[in-house]
């Protein structure tokens, strides 16, 4: 190797060592840039050089600026990731669900309809009273009221979690174009196109945009030899190397609310969602709020049917000229059990008594059956109009909404029901409490808000009694035949118990992914991330390679001069 020679392998040296000196510095500088992954130099020794029988080195080579990261490492990382998200997205709507119901305050149901029943009790200690009656009616409608808006609050919540699944959406499109775009400029920089110190930054943003994505939805990533990324949504790509698909928004109606599930646009198949806060947000929808609605329907329509069950063979402190049942029937020439009433009668019957207002004596009975077991001959509404209108002393007919209206023909004679087995009279809203059948449409009867004298607390006849009173204030404890011989407080302790038990369940969860993320954070940290004191010993070292390298070239340039001078 000439002198001259030797002066270029210095200044390769240089050069060498100056760019270690650079990267270090970068490093250091991007310490506490988030999703950074430190970079690292890779030399090797240049090619030799054959002097006579001599093979000599020419010095050293850069090959490349490279990140230093752990694919596989990475790959779980983005996994726990999602994860992560998806339990804590669930966490914090069972959070959510919680504060709507307020187990703990003097504002939940259970105070409501502890107040219910405990005014109850009071219309026994006063059954002659309408004030005590009209309290019992408030209390029922405080509680009626309770449960719509626990539902409105829960559907509301239900509302903006769907709302935030459609916004997901435009988010997982712009990550997946930031991707593609990251794609088509790292494999055009380690192409050849600009120099690789370049496509390491942009690796370093691909990441960043990479795990936001995980945060969204569960992703499986393939890097290709060109250095382009595939991305993967199940067994769907979404990036493929710089090109990817459009993630769009369908809507199908489950009960006044338009879900959205999100499809891929070319062929609207839908992305298998298993993670993410994509797949928490569903989960949350569909199960948990969803679920509780349901609960909450149940714990509604129970009560109503099996209270009202009980209420409607009562009678109040007086009869009726004229009643109009709350719900009506489509199809009056249907089996009363086919038709679209919202709680199916069964076979069995029912009274009406006629009540004379002079005398205050019951003067005619009716009796009205009710034949349900699958034939033909199964009892309709215009069955049942038929029986009430034989009677001579009762007129029934249907209006155009399918409801039923019961007549006295005698001023002077008013009318009651009482000892009903057929659960008829529940079904059709016939004499009353509650009215509706879900937790969205509960309310008392308008007829008890008008006179509250009709609070039917008697099973003896229209008067003072307290048969049908102490039956309702028992009713707490009264094991129910719609909820599998429960009682209506078993349901509801039951509807809490699982919401208490499931956010436990879901925070021990989240907590244990927040824990394993964590760990593969650190350990992802340890390789890719920037320690000061390791970059700081580089650094020294590169320095004192140049130096040296420097005092090479000097004492090469000496050699040189000296030559020259000869």
């Amino acid at each position: 190797m000439s002198l001259f020679g030797a002066m270029q392998l210095g200044a390769n040296a240089l050069r060498a060592h100056q760019i270690g000196l650079q990267v270090t510095g970068q490093n250091i500088s991007n310490v506490n840039t988030p999703g950074y992954i430190r970079e690292e130099v890779v030399m090797s020794p240049s090619a030799t050089q054959r002097l006579g029988h001599l093979l000599i080195g020419t010095g050293v080579q850069v090959d490349a600026v490279v990140q230093k990261i752990d694919k596989f490492l990475e790959d779980r990382l983005r996994g726990s990731t999602s994860d992560r998200a998806s339990a804590e997205t669930q966490e914090q709507f069972y959070t959510q669900l919680e504060q709507i119901v307020g187990e703990l305050s003097d504002t939940d149901l259970s105070t409501s309809m502890n107040e219910f029943f405990g005014a109850i009790q009071g219309v026994l200690a006063q059954p002659e009273s309408v004030d005590v009656r009209n309290l019992a009616i408030l209390k029922g409608q405080s509680l009626a009221e309770d449960i719509v808006r626990m539902h409105g609050r829960v559907a509301q919540a239900r509302v903006e979690a769907n709302e935030t699944i459609e916004k997901q959406a435009d988010d997982v499109n712009r990550l997946a174009e930031e991707i593609r775009s990251l794609n088509i400029r790292i494999v055009q920089a380690e192409g050849g196109g600009v120099s690789e110190s370049d496509a390491v930054g942009l690796r370093d943003r691909r990441s960043a945009a990479l795990s936001k994505l995980s945060e969204i939805v569960n992703i499986r990533t393939a890097e290709q030899q060109s250095g382009a990324v595939n991305v993967f949504v199940g067994g769907e790509y979404l990036v493929f190397e710089g090109s990817r698909r459009e993630v769009d928004v369908q809507l199908k109606s489950d009960e006044g609310l338009s879900l959205v599930t999100l499809e891929f646009a070319d062929t609207g198949t839908a992305l298998q969602v298993t993670s993410g806060n994509l797949a928490g947000l569903t989960t949350a929808r569909d199960d948990i709020l969803g679920g509780f609605i349901d609960d909450l329907d149940n714990l509604a329509s129970t009560l109503a049917f099996e209270f009202n069950r009980l209420f409607s063979s009562g009678q109040g402190l007086s009869g009726f000229q004229s009643l109009t049942s709350t719900s009506g029937i489509a199809d009056t020439s249907a089996a009363l059990d086919s038709s679209t009433l919202d709680f199916a009668p069964v076979t069995g019957s029912f009274q009406i008594k006629m009540y004379d207002t002079q005398t205050n004596e019951t003067t005619k009975t009716v009796d009205v059956f009710v034949k349900l077991d699958g034939e033909s001959t199964d009892t309709s509404l215009d069955d049942i109009v038929s029986e009430i209108n034989n009677s001579g002393v009762l007129e029934a007919k249907v209006d155009s909404t399918g409801r039923l209206t019961i007549r006295s023909l005698s001023p002077a004679q008013d009318f009651y029901f009482a000892n009903d087995d057929s659960g008829f009279l529940a079904a059709m809203g016939l004499n009353t409490f509650f009215t509706g059948a879900t937790a969205g449409n509960l309310a008392v009867n308008q007829t008890l808000l008008d006179d509250p004298g009709k609070f039917a607390a008697s099973s003896e006849g229209i008067g003072a009694g307290t048969g049908t009173a102490v039956e309702l204030a028992a009713f707490l404890d009264r094991p129910l035949e719609t909820a599998n011989d429960f009682t209506i407080k078993d349901v509801y302790d039951r509807m809490i118990g699982g919401l208490t038990q499931s956010s436990s369940e879901s925070k021990a969860v989240a907590e244990g992914f927040a824990v394993f993320e964590e760990t593969l954070r650190g350990q992802s940290l340890s390789v890719s991330g920037v320690n000061i004191d390791e970059e700081v010993i580089r650094m020294i070292s590169f320095q004192r390679a140049y130096q040296a390298t420097a005092r090479y070239i000097s004492t090469v340039s000496s050699m040189l001069e000296t030559l020259i001078n000869l």
